[in-house]
């Protein structure tokens, strides 16, 4: 089955037709930035141009980046404020007549991982790390989801939010080199794993494809693997989600 992947992100919103049961992209993505101010309209503008690009008439899957709860957002994470308390599905599908399944985007690009990519098979606890304009995380319990954590909140010694010390977004607005910003994740690292103790950690998002650029300052005992679908995992997982609902 083909199902229409949307992956909602601080920089970029992209899309692509995905078959299910292999978690392959069938067609070129489309990628459209992020409006800015991020708020629901503007999103929701994009996203009708997304569905209208691939001509889709089915059933939407679509990875959010903000906690969210029987649907609703908790916050407006780093979109908008306005985010808060809006139910993204209803939202969507109003502005497209497509029945939309949200997930958060980082727990979509985990189950990507866990069923085709670097968490298949893997028994115990694998957590998944998303680097990008903030740090999205999802944990399994072997290969079960527990959604909506958001590891990337948990504080650092200074009081602040790892995500503000240590996205991608930091790196670039700080200008640090890719050995600095691997020292930094090695201080996250090590934090999540020894409140968590996992089995595997998979880093996904826009860093998924440069792990071998600061992999080595990372000195953490817990295999890290990148993930293997790389920045696609979000598509690919958010499609998978939807076809979990239509079943």
């Amino acid at each position: 089955m083909d199902i229409l992947g949307i992956d909602v992100g601080g920089t970029g919103i992209k899309a692509a037709i995905v078959t299910v049961e292999t978690g392959t992209i069938s067609v070129e993505k489309k990628r459209i930035p992020t409006p800015r101010p991020a708020t629901p309209q503007a999103i929701a503008k994009v996203i009708q141009k997304i569905v209208k690009h691939f001509n889709w008439k089915g059933s939407v899957g679509c990875g959010f980046p903000t906690p969210l709860k029987h649907g609703k957002c908790m916050s407006g994470g780093n979109l908008h404020e306005s985010w808060k308390d809006v139910d993204v599905a209803a939202l969507f599908k109003n502005a497209t007549g497509n029945e939309f399944t949200v997930v958060n985007d980082a727990d979509a690009a985990g189950i990507a991982e866990i069923n085709f990519g670097a968490g298949k098979d893997k028994k115990g606890v694998v957590i998944m790390i998303t680097l990008g304009t903030g740090i999205g995380s999802a944990i399994f319990l072997d290969g079960k989801l527990l959604p909506n954590t958001e590891f990337g909140h948990l504080l650092n010694r200074h009081g602040d939010s790892f995500e503000s010390y240590t996205a991608d977004s930091a790196r670039k607005r700080e200008k640090l080199s890719q050995k600095k910003w691997g020292k930094r994740l090695d201080k996250y690292f090590d934090h999540l794993d020894f409140i968590m103790s996992p089995n595997l950690i998979i880093i996904g998002g826009g860093a998924s494809k440069r792990v071998h650029k600061f992999i080595n300052k990372i000195e953490v005992d817990t295999p890290i693997a990148p993930a293997e679908a790389e920045n696609e995992a979000g598509i690919i997982g958010a499609a998978m989600a939807a076809n979990s609902e239509i079943k």
